[in-house]
């Protein structure tokens, strides 16, 4: 039986790419994947906020984005039609996923532990729904996930709300739910208020520190959970 502990690894890369579009950010994930596949390169972890988008998955009605004022691009990974813009942390790992833990089931609970211990570092609690992939703050959905992987190599990965305009999911069901359901961190964090009032009281915090903040985090949780050094 596989344990539960990971095995460490080398390094990760962890690669910023501040804001960049979704067909440029796509175009890097193919490369990094094909030198991934040939062993040219490490493992990754790419972080990115996007233009204004809409992915559709595999598991994309026809008719799910036809009223969304954004552009729409219909890819490979799992799951359904789901917004991307600022604000919003975007992270794809493109690793390797080795002997042990080759489960795609797996694989996606990772995520989503990934993204709960993010929130609980900004004293939020999150949790898994029954019958849902993503992460939830109470009744409301606050990342989406959705996956591809080939040759055991994942690549894609998940959505992360922490400043975003919500008004943005309002145009369609984002992963066939109501855009009522979605929420973002920035407004359940007790952290994330008292950081915005040690900056300069009474006043917001800029989003651009708080998504660093986030990063930051991350990163270092999803090297915690998949065992890199």
């Amino acid at each position: 039986m596989a344990s539960d502990s990971p095995t460490v690894r080398p390094p990760l890369e962890v690669i910023d790419l501040g804001r960049r579009s979704y067909e440029e950010v796509y175009a890097l994930q193919q490369e990094r994947l094909a030198q991934r596949i040939a062993g040219k390169v490490p493992d990754a972890l790419f972080l990115v906020e996007h233009d204004a988008v809409v992915t559709r998955g595999r598991r994309s009605a026809d008719d799910d984005a036809a009223d969304v004022p954004f552009p729409v691009i219909s890819i490979e990974r799992g799951g359904e039609a789901t917004y991307h813009g600022p604000g919003q942390l975007v992270a794809y790992p493109v690793i390797e996923l080795p002997e042990g833990r080759r489960d795609l089931h797996r694989y996606l609970r990772d995520l989503e532990q990934v993204v709960i211990d993010t929130l609980h570092a900004f004293d939020v609690e999150g949790r898994r729904a029954d019958g849902f992939t993503g992460v939830w703050i109470g009744p409301k959905k606050v990342c989406s996930i959705g996956v591809a992987v080939r040759r055991w190599v994942a690549w894609h990965g998940l959505a992360l709300n922490v400043t975003t305009d919500l008004s943005a999911f309002g145009s369609f069901a984002p992963c066939g739910l109501s855009a009522s359901v979605m929420t973002r961190m920035a407004d359940h964090s007790p952290q994330i208020e008292a950081m915005i009032e040690a900056l300069i009281p009474g006043e917001p915090m800029p989003p651009e520190k708080l998504m660093a903040e986030t990063k930051s985090v991350l990163a270092r949780v999803f090297r915690a959970r998949f065992g890199f050094a």
